[in-house]
């Protein structure tokens, strides 16, 4: 009861402050099902959790040990709607720290044929976790659909089916993320991705499928957080940068580059694979930002939605490959 008093003082608050709209009564069968509990709500000790009005503990399989010399300051229960608890303890972590400064820098260009393509040319294959589980996902909706409309049992056991398959995706997909965003952010010191508008490209029904399967959007997320915790520099580069048009040897742009256009070859004679070239210059307008002095940590879009990328045009003798960048590049944003 104390902590669901805190939280609508929270969103009065927010309320007043014009952050948010009024706040509404949590919907018994739309909202995650969740029950947070303050320090006078449990007792954690010897690595047994009891809740409050609890006679026993309760009978958790631990995927971690909490930090040594930690004391957990609030606890959440929850379900989701594959039917799985989990307990989740809010403590300070003190082996989050930075990592020894490394040199490496490396550009990273999303992909749907190829997950992540990065600057030295190595392609990380795209899992399509969903697509692996299509056949059996169709089969049970099909179910679902068969199923009297109403609160019945089969149909809340088709639901919760359809719900496993769900989670068995998502908890497959979000594992992959989490393994390829440490291995980048322990190997290089600065990392250069492309502001995409996720939310816009979404709306291509041939390609929303693929694109939400990815999950680009997961991806960054959890690029910025692990960076900001191990002491590396995030770049965005403004999305109307011409990553695939540009050649990274000559600086010449082209201008079409159609999606179906995998290899090309410049007027200069140098043959370009589309992905490992884009990797190349959103590196090359990465380290342009931070020679610049602009802000290379995870950027916020500025007022019109395009993130920023350079604060003045780079000389010629500041570093190979930078001289030429298109104006599209190089003028300052904002």
């Amino acid at each position: 009861m104390q902590q669901c008093l805190r939280h609508l003082q929270t969103a009065f608050a927010n309320f007043f402050a014009r952050r948010a709209g009024y706040p509404r009564f949590k919907s018994r069968k739309k909202s995650r099902k969740s029950a947070e509990y303050t320090t006078s709500g449990f007792r954690f000790r010897d690595g047994k959790l009891t809740l409050a009005k609890m006679a026993e503990p309760l009978p958790i399989v631990w995927s971690r040990p909490l930090p040594e010399g930690t004391t957990p300051s609030t606890v959440t229960v929850s379900q989701d709607a594959a039917g799985r608890w989990f307990v989740s303890m809010l403590c300070d972590d003190p082996t989050i720290q930075a990592l020894p400064a490394t040199g490496p820098a490396v550009g990273v260009d999303v992909g749907l044929d190829h997950l992540l393509t990065l600057s030295t040319g190595e392609k990380i294959a795209n899992p399509r976790h969903e697509r692996r589980d299509r056949v059996r996902l169709a089969k049970a909706q099909r179910e679902l659909s068969r199923k009297a409309q109403g609160d019945g049992a089969n149909r809340r056991k088709a639901r919760t089916q359809v719900a496993r398959i769900h989670a068995r995706i998502a908890d497959g997909r979000r594992d992959h993320l989490h393994k390829l965003t440490t291995r980048l952010v322990r190997e290089n010191q600065t990392l250069v991705i492309e502001d995409l508008a996720v939310r816009s490209m979404v709306k291509n029904r041939s390609l929303a499928r693929a694109i939400s399967d990815a999950a680009w959007a997961e991806f960054r997320s959890m690029l910025a957080y692990k960076a900001d915790w191990y002491g590396r520099d995030l770049v965005v580069v403004d999305r109307f940068f011409p990553s695939s048009k540009l050649c990274s040897a000559c600086s010449a742009l082209r201008t079409q580059m159609p999606l179906h256009v995998r290899i090309w070859t410049c007027d200069c004679g140098t043959t370009h694979d589309r992905d490992v070239n884009a990797a190349k210059n959103l590196l090359a307008a990465g380290l342009a930002v931070t020679a610049c002095g602009d802000g290379v940590r995870p950027q916020r879009s500025l007022p019109g939605g395009r993130s920023s990328v350079k604060q003045e045009v780079v000389p010629p003798q500041r570093a190979p490959g930078l001289a030429a960048l298109p104006s599209a590049a190089a003028q300052p944003r904002g």
